[in-house]
């Protein structure tokens, strides 16, 4: 039998609030199974709770505090863990961002910036100003940590597998010098080189296409069903409706078949880093 892991209490407040779960689980001798019985989710989920790598939805912690006997804890702090957990993230994206750590495949599409995982320090720093410009050091530090942070979405063999469709904006309208933004593009070619992420460039004179208006991100997973998430400067909505997702995942399928392949896209990616460091504007594809 292999033997269980361990929950380092000390490392988090959701590895601390996890280990209170299987402890408090353990003395009332329930399985997982058990404990989960009569709610709505399984028990993996609860699993991903103790471990630390999942927050606890409210309805589940007052189901745990019910059958536990514990007296409302798990439903009083399971708030604090979602804040713990959102670092330098904006609270609407805390949720996405626990998703992305199970999903299988991402796709996504942005007509207006890099992708977050992707964005280096300088990039990132031009974006959060852009949004936030009375930011404190100390809160634009955190930002930008919590943005490298997932890096691993693109850099990890182990990620999901990505799908990017960008727009070609991205490549001639630079919103930092000339030396960081060969930079940035040179990291995404490197990245895409590990075979985890596809891009694809929509070319600016292509004309109409879906999604013409707002970002989309989509994610699949084992073992739920698949989801939207769409963002504007200060807000984002999670989409969960299977119907609505459907319809929103065909337009974006429409999409990737207007965009570049992903090796042209490559080139033209490589060739924009390429003028940005011989000081020349990256020429348009005609």
């Amino acid at each position: 039998m292999a033997r269980r892991k361990d929950i380092d209490g000390s490392s988090s407040v959701p590895g601390f609030y996890g280990k209170e779960l299987r402890w408090q689980r353990e003395v009332a001798g329930l399985s997982l199974e058990k404990l989960v019985e009569g709610s709505f989710y399984g028990k993996s989920h609860l699993s991903d709770i103790e471990r630390g790598e999942r927050r606890m939805p409210l309805e589940l912690a007052r189901h745990v505090d019910r059958v536990l006997g514990t007296d409302g804890y798990f439903e009083r702090h399971c708030e604090d863990v979602r804040r713990a957990r959102r670092g330098g993230h904006a609270e609407y994206f805390v949720d996405v961002l626990e998703m992305e750590g199970r999903a299988q495949e991402i796709e996504e599409w942005d007509p207006s910036l890099i992708p977050g995982p992707l964005q280096l320090e300088p990039y990132i720093r031009a974006v959060v100003l852009a949004a936030h410009p009375t930011s404190s050091e100390e809160e634009l530090a955190a930002r930008v940590v919590a943005r490298r942070d997932r890096a691993w979405l693109f850099e990890d063999q182990r990620a999901p597998e990505t799908w990017l469709v960008l727009h070609e904006s991205l490549l001639w309208n630079p919103i930092i010098t000339a030396d960081d933004m060969a930079n940035q593009l040179a990291h995404i070619v490197e990245v895409t080189r590990r075979r985890r992420s596809f891009p694809q460039i929509l070319l600016r004179n292509f004309g109409a296409h879906p999604f013409m208006m707002g970002t989309a991100r989509f994610m699949t997973f084992a073992d739920a069903p698949p989801v939207m998430y769409t963002e504007g400067m200060y807000s984002g909505q999670l989409i969960d409706d299977p119907g609505l997702v459907r319809q929103y995942a065909k337009a974006y399928g429409r999409l990737r078949a207007a965009a570049l392949s992903p090796e042209a896209s490559l080139k033209l990616i490589e060739q924009a880093a390429e003028d940005y460091r011989n000081g020349k504007q990256p020429s348009y594809v005609a």
